[in-house]
């Protein structure tokens, strides 16, 4: 079986083990036990030469991707190991838990190796459902209606974009006949000049309204607060982690598609402005929140709106600065939810006014979250400043009239963001309504992260920065 194969099914034979565990000390170890394994296959894909191996594909775009999904499934399942049990799962949910973990790891892993439009459809729905399952676990009245606006709103956008794919394939159809030849992304790139442009055109609205709303691009973005709020502590991670970035590669396949076509319209124009509103409209939210999940789940909007700018811009610099914050962001936000997450389970809430004086009582967590929240905030010199930095001056020197909103979209969030991280980690220490729970599950994911962010900001190895290079010629 294909290395690439094994990255996907591993994952799934681990979720139907899981599912068999009733022991919570075995399930944990059995959780980052299979984590592990899922990825240094992940990493092994290094080794394996690029191109088609059945219905997967690896190329420089989604290998990047694929390996971080790996190292933040086994950091996440570490943290989760550590703070499962103050979630106060019974047996049964406990089981549905770390079977849904799995089964998402595996469909996201999926969604971004899969060569055919039909097979990411179906790994995105599958990776959508794991989430819904994930988020509801609580049960709860707002832990269901999160999870019910998730299915809800990402069904609407899940509908959307099969119907997107559809109207691609159609599109295809007089060149490749019938069969699933004319779903894969390199035959379709292949003759996308030789399609009519207004079926490309309206294939392409459809498919970035659909996986748009995935991703947590405005105007269907309202799922994802509630989610990464009312959903359990480790699974948020995953969420604004991997989710997000799984959609955001289906919208930049359709864009490399339909951006060959030169009487198609720019979809870079589109995709920039789904990305210049997503980042004001978070900007601005974020003086509102008063729940520190909830801050950081409107963060994470803004930065895949960043994202999306920078992939809107286009070229080789542009794309190359939205791969990073893709990576940055992925790294730099689940050290954030590790951190807030143990906080807000040792004082017994998520607003940030409990939550306070973090260097105070514990300067190992404290400092953690503030490095974190620095980083998220795009200070340097972590990677999400050189990702901004990068899209400015792209941004400055092509588009001069976007550089006005995104300085203040990048502005007003991190004014933000600075001023909660004062709340959060100075001044006097608010009391813990708990216990405090195992700090080492935290402290080693989050410093793994913050180490990852820190080294990748300072300057990219010669084969990484050949990697990134690579990939950033494939959007167009």
């Amino acid at each position: 079986m294909p290395l690439p194969w094994i990255t996907v099914f591993l994952p799934w034979l681990g979720a139907a083990i899981l599912a068999a565990i009733p022991q919570e000390r075995l399930a944990v170890r059995a959780n980052v036990a299979i984590s592990a394994l899922g990825c240094l296959c992940t990493l092994g894909l290094l080794a394996v030469p690029g191109g088609e191996q059945g219905w997967t594909r690896i190329d420089a775009l989604n290998l990047p991707l694929v390996i971080l999904g790996g190292v933040i499934g086994l950091t996440t399942s570490i943290f989760s190991a550590g703070h499962v049990r103050a979630e106060g799962f019974d047996t049964l949910r406990l089981r549905g838990y770390h079977a849904a973990f799995q089964i998402f790891l595996g469909a996201q892993a999926l969604a971004l190796l899969a060569d055919n439009l039909g097979v990411m459809w179906v790994a995105i729905e599958i990776a959508t459902l794991a989430s819904v399952t994930m988020v509801a676990l609580h049960g709860t009245p707002a832990a269901l209606e999160a999870a019910w606006k998730l299915f809800l709103l990402c069904g609407v956008g899940i509908a959307l974009a099969l119907f997107g794919t559809i109207i691609l394939y159609l599109a295809a159809q007089p060149f490749v006949g019938h069969g699933d030849h004319g779903l894969s992304w390199v035959v379709l790139r292949g003759l996308a000049a030789r399609c009519d442009p207004g079926l490309l055109n309206l294939a392409f609205v459809f498919l970035l309204v659909g996986y748009g709303t995935k991703a947590g691009l405005v105007p269907l973005h309202a799922w994802l607060p509630d989610a990464e709020a009312e959903g359990p502590v480790a699974i948020t991670a995953v969420l604004s982690g991997l989710l997000l970035n799984a959609a955001l590669h289906a919208v930049l396949r359709a864009k490399a598609i339909v951006g060959s076509n030169p009487g198609t319209i720019a979809p870079g124009h589109l995709l920039l402005g789904f990305g210049l509103a997503s980042v004001l409209l978070a900007a601005f939210s974020l003086w509102r929140r008063r729940d520190a999940r909830r801050f950081f789940a409107w963060s994470s909007i803004g930065h895949i709106g960043l994202a999306a700018t920078a992939f809107g811009l286009g070229g080789l610099a542009g794309n190359l600065a939205g791969l990073l914050h893709m990576i940055g962001h992925s790294l730099s936000k689940s050290a954030v939810f590790f951190a807030v997450g143990h906080a807000a389970q040792r004082k017994g809430s998520q607003q940030i006014a409990a939550i306070g004086g973090l260097i105070a009582s514990d300067p190992a967590l404290g400092w953690g979250l503030a490095i974190a929240i620095a980083a998220v905030a795009g200070l340097p010199p972590f990677l999400l400043f050189a990702s901004e930095f990068l899209l400015v001056v792209e941004a400055a020197a092509r588009l001069p009239w976007l550089l006005a909103p995104l300085l203040v979209g990048l502005v007003v969030t991190a004014i933000a963001k600075i001023g909660v991280l004062q709340r959060l980690c100075l001044g006097a220490p608010t009391p813990d309504a708990r216990p405090p729970g195992p700090v080492l599950t935290t402290l080693g994911p989050l410093w793994v992260h913050l180490g990852l962010c820190l080294l990748l900001g300072l300057g990219l190895p010669g084969p990484l920065r050949a990697l990134f290079d690579a990939a950033a010629r494939i959007p167009g």
